[in-house]
């Protein structure tokens, strides 16, 4: 797992190189989200970090309706499903 003061770098940066790598979870607001998302940066306080979104939903978080993290590169719904045509 990346460092608090990386991730914190990240998100305030929303920097697209950590999309997938880690997840921001929101104290108050019980949301989490991605590093790149849009929304208002919550108070460094508030927040935690998690290295995955199974993990952060584990945690007692919900995805964010806006950059829906459950679907951030690596994650498995990310990569789809393979099927086999006979």
């Amino acid at each position: 797992m990346l460092s608090f003061e990386v991730c914190n770098t990240a998100r305030l940066q929303r920097d697209p190189r950590y999309d997938g790598r880690f997840y921001t979870a929101v104290k108050t607001t019980g949301i989490y989200c991605r590093p790149v998302c849009p929304v208002k940066q919550p108070l460094t306080r508030n927040v935690a970090y998690y290295q995955t979104a199974a993990a952060a939903e584990a945690a007692g978080y919900r995805p964010c309706l806006r950059c829906r993290p459950e679907t951030a590169p690596f994650c498995a719904a990310w990569n789809g499903t393979r099927s086999t045509v006979a």
